[in-house]
């Protein structure tokens, strides 16, 4: 049964990989990208890498997508 949760995440995990690389946009590639961020953590909770997946969570979901959206606004990239 972990075989195949592992399995379906790692799916996952990759059509989020797709999903951010083919957005369109600088500010709406920050949503996928926490997202992804999120599903990596879930991946390594099952992985059974609790300290990883707090990690993750903490800088791909939050950390990374806020600085990137404040350099956004701040440098006033429109695309």
């Amino acid at each position: 049964m972990t075989g195949i949760l592992q399995v379906v995440i790692l799916v996952l995990v990759a059509g989020g990989a797709a999903l951010v690389a083919g957005a369109r946009g600088r500010v709406r590639q920050v949503v996928p990208l926490s997202a992804y961020g999120v599903a990596l953590a879930v991946l390594f909770l099952t992985l059974q890498a609790p300290d990883v997946a707090l990690s993750e969570l903490v800088v791909g979901a939050v950390a990374l997508p806020l600085i990137l959206l404040l350099t956004i606004a701040r440098v006033g990239w429109r695309r």
